[in-house]
């Protein structure tokens, strides 16, 4: 299933590598996120890559714009499809990610990286913006932040299932929107860091391009099962 990204949110390539192994067949990339990276660094990046893998490399790059593009050519060079960077970096950080990973590939020959702006995490909620000193909700405040990305020149957003409805009508069919916060349907609990949450059907109903799937398939007894059952449930 293409629009399937399972996260790699482990601390060993070892065990990374075996469970791309495992699921490569179920899903259309792996993420590596902060987790995985600092653990074992750049090469894991490589191995999946030289393993037929695509590689979200989800690290929110957010710095000022010479910085973030210098780590944008970096990702691009490991030969990652997909990567992340921090709306809130402002369109002049995200204008000079865009070009960067635009140039670098051209460079190499390849094609460029889809760069995809984190809009408002989805661990947070209204009272957690209003504890940041953020005005607003939570919707109004990822359609702000998606509307900057789209016209600094980035591919997509990352956003919760809340947000993507009114999203995808706004930014229409080719704007990508990647949607973390997925649970099976039964696992939707209460005490969940995800605070805005949806089920695989849900969050592709509503229009997400992609969805991530982390520990409800890496904490499974059989991961290759439960990510049949997330499968199952999409379509």
């Amino acid at each position: 299933m293409d629009e399937l990204i399972v996260a790699l949110d482990l601390d060993a390539r070892v065990d990374a590598l075996a469970i791309a192994s495992r699921l490569g067949q179920y899903t259309g990339a792996f993420k590596v996120g902060s987790q995985l990276f600092v653990s074992e660094g750049p090469d894991v990046v490589r191995e999946l890559v030289a393993n037929g893998h695509r590689v979200f490399l989800d690290l929110k790059f957010h710095d000022i714009p010479n910085t973030v593009a210098g780590a944008v050519r970096a990702a691009t060079r490991l030969g990652v499809w997909m990567l992340t960077v921090h709306a809130t970096g402002g369109s002049r950080m995200l204008r000079a990610a865009a070009e960067a990973g635009t140039e670098e590939a051209h460079r190499l020959g390849r094609q460029p990286p889809l760069i995809v702006a984190v809009t408002v995490l989805t661990s947070l909620d209204a009272d957690g913006l209003r504890d940041l000193g953020v005005a607003g909700d939570v919707p109004a405040g990822v359609a702000r932040l998606a509307s900057l990305a789209r016209e600094a020149g980035v591919h997509g957003v990352v956003a919760s299932p809340h947000e993507l409805a009114p999203l995808r009508t706004s930014l229409g069919r080719d704007f990508v929107l990647v949607t973390p916060g997925i649970r099976p349907a039964g696992l939707l609990a209460a005490g969940d860091d995800q605070a805005r949450a949806a089920t695989p059907s849900e969050a592709l109903a509503a229009g997400a391009s992609y969805i991530v799937v982390g520990r409800p398939i890496l904490r499974a007894t059989d991961p290759v099962a439960a990510a049949r059952r997330i499968v199952a449930d999409a379509r």
